[in-house]
């Protein structure tokens, strides 16, 4: 009995070898989508940070150097989705002025019988005012590790950018909402120390 040799198969027919060329660009295009999704997220909280665009707030190195007399308030809002965790805001708004480093402390109690890693995401309402609000220190920047039934207090320290006044899209603008939402930690490792602990 005698095989074919990969030489002596006969060809594809036109019809058949346009299906498997349809099916391979499927296949790749599928994979493609599912890669440009897992991404999409990082590169959008990296391009909305450096931005402000979409409420975000800006991370700053420094404070400014001058102050405006225009003031806004501004109100804190929190939230914890799929944690055992209270989040509060000590004060529920701050006056200041336009320029002016301000101090908010927050608390996280942690209800479980372990420690449990989260992360805080954050945005600024209206949106145009996320251009300006800049924080110098933030539990939003890094994960945190809340430990077994702690709680613990964690500050921001954060301006409103004099350009604010500048701008058309603000003017007017006196009421600023802060708002954070802690969700669990992708990927958490075990902390060999855990924050209040």
């Amino acid at each position: 009995m005698s095989q074919t040799t990969p030489s002596e198969r006969p060809p594809l027919d036109p019809q058949r070898r346009r299906n498997r060329n349809v099916a391979i660009v499927c296949g790749l295009t599928f994979f493609g989508m599912v890669g440009a999704a897992y991404a999409a997220i990082p590169i959008y909280r990296a391009f909305c940070q450096v931005t402000g665009y979409g409420g975000t707030v800006r991370r700053a190195e420094a404070a400014p150097d001058r102050l405006s007399d225009q003031k806004v308030t501004v109100s804190f809002d929190t939230n914890v989705r799929g944690l055992p965790w209270d989040f509060s805001a000590e004060q529920r708004a701050q006056t200041l002025r336009v320029g002016e480093t301000k101090l908010a402390i927050f608390k996280v109690t942690n209800h479980a019988d372990h420690p449990v890693t989260a992360r805080a995401v954050f945005n600024v309402t209206p949106d145009s005012a996320g251009t300006y609000f800049r924080k110098l220190q933030c539990f939003c920047f890094s994960d945190q590790t809340i430990g077994a039934g702690r709680t613990v207090e964690m500050p921001v320290l954060y301006f409103v950018d004099p350009k604010f006044t500048q701008d058309i899209n603000t003017k007017g603008v006196t009421d600023v909402t802060l708002s954070y939402t802690f969700f669990p930690a992708v990927d958490a490792k075990p902390p060999a120390v855990a924050a209040g602990s």
